[in-house]
């Protein structure tokens, strides 16, 4: 199983970042920096949906749908397209019930890429997840709620069979910069390994 990180360094990862770069006018290590925080946040909300029986019959639904992975064939010529874009947006309002903002702004502390562009690399990115975790349920015949749950742990890598408290707390944040304090104070070391910091490993660097 490729951890979803890992996917960064791969020929896929690296046009992601080159495309999703290009259509934001940012530079690439920028791009990388924000896709390296945004991506595992998105999952790990698509976990915490998935966590009932109905919210995963739902998102195997949208899986074996239009999010069958395609998207993957064709990256440079779908990343700027409004319908994509869209269904981003859409994406996102639901695994992150509405609080999609506040992703955003943990995302920009992290990378410094402005809020608004990092708004726009997580309706880019969204889909595209939606697209991997499509494909790999294709391929390893994922059909129930403990499969799917099983396949998003394993692409998180490690932490992700702990407690979901990054989610959770941007979920439940009234805005008040509380979880970006968590995401700068983790970047930055002085956070202890495990709990929130644990959840994604070593998403936010030594």
């Amino acid at each position: 199983m490729e951890k979803l990180l890992d996917l960064l360094n791969s020929d896929l990862g690296k046009s992601l970042v080159s495309n999703t770069s290009a259509q934001l006018g940012q530079d690439k290590s920028k791009t990388a920096s924000a896709l390296n925080t945004a991506l595992p946040l998105i999952l790990g909300a698509m976990k915490n949906n998935a966590s009932t029986k109905q919210g995963a019959q739902g998102l195997l639904g949208a899986l074996s749908g239009k999010h069958d992975g395609s998207l993957l064939n064709n990256i440079g010529g779908l990343l700027g397209n409004s319908d994509v874009l869209n269904d981003g947006a859409g994406i996102l309002g639901h695994v992150f019930n509405g609080k999609e903002q506040n992703v955003a702004k943990a995302v920009s502390a992290k990378s410094g890429m402005d809020a608004s562009s990092s708004m726009d690399l997580l309706k880019m990115a969204a889909p595209f997840v939606m697209a991997y975790l499509g494909k790999q349920t294709r391929q390893q015949n994922v059909n129930d709620e403990n499969g799917l749950g099983n396949l998003i742990g394993g692409m998180l890598g490690g932490g992700a069979q702990k407690e979901q408290s990054l989610i959770t707390k941007i979920l439940d944040s009234n805005g008040d910069g509380s979880v970006i304090d968590d995401l700068i104070g983790m970047a930055s070391g002085k956070k202890k390994k495990g709990g929130i910091g644990g959840l994604f490993g070593g998403l936010f660097g030594k």
